[in-house]
């Protein structure tokens, strides 16, 4: 998901508060510098590329070459300047999102979430929020899109342990955008027909301001 306008490696797994969710908003600059650190920064796949418009296959092998698809992600997360990226954005068809992603009382939160769900909201949790909507992948676009403002997702963490996040604001945004991304969806997708060409001709009309991967 696209903003709007160490040495020391970091193996623990998050803790949980009261009501089971994992607590992402601590250590997070270091946290987030161990993955990055230990990453190569790769280019950004866009619309049109066939691996963004199909669901990603579940992860099931936590290891080694897990682990450094993870720290690339967060390698190219940075470079691209981004607060949520999805594997298949770096041309990877394995549902894992990473995020480094503020809410809107400005609390950072950094994590990962493999195989995740979104949980289905009570009628009385789904006040819609439409602002507006970017991602890495529709490089330079913007449209307002309604989403929830509280999102709760479950999954596993990088290492197979279960999870479950929740967030409020842009955060829940984020988290609905990256789960959307495994599934095989783009925010343009949930647009009109005239909206989704409006942010077609953004992206057309501008250059992204880090390496993407061009769609032959």
């Amino acid at each position: 998901m696209a903003q709007q306008d160490t040495d020391q490696q970091h193996t623990g797994v998050l803790p949980v508060d009261d009501e089971g969710f994992v607590v992402d908003t601590e250590e997070c600059e270091q946290r987030e510098a161990d993955w990055r650190g230990r990453g190569t920064s790769r280019p950004i796949t866009v619309v049109g590329n066939p691996v963004l418009h199909k669901e990603c296959e579940d992860v099931t092998d936590f290891g080694e070459e897990f682990q450094q698809l993870v720290a690339d992600m967060f390698a190219s997360q940075r470079t691209a300047e981004g607060v949520g990226l999805a594997a298949n954005q770096i041309g990877v068809s394995k549902k894992v999102f990473v995020y480094d992603c503020p809410d809107d009382d400005g609390v950072r939160h950094v994590g990962v979430v493999c195989n995740p769900r979104l949980v289905e909201l009570p009628a009385d949790r789904r006040r819609l929020d439409d602002s507006n909507e970017g991602c890495l992948s529709v490089p330079t676009a913007y449209a307002a899109l309604a989403r929830p403002d509280f999102a709760e997702v479950t999954g596993q963490d990088e290492k197979g342990n279960a999870v479950r996040v929740r967030g409020t604001g842009y955060f829940a945004r984020c988290l609905q955008h990256e789960t959307d991304h495994l599934y095989g969806y783009l925010y343009i997708d949930r647009l009109s027909k005239r909206e989704r060409k409006d942010a077609l001709r953004q992206m057309a009309e501008n250059e992204p301001r880090y390496p993407v991967v061009a769609n032959d």
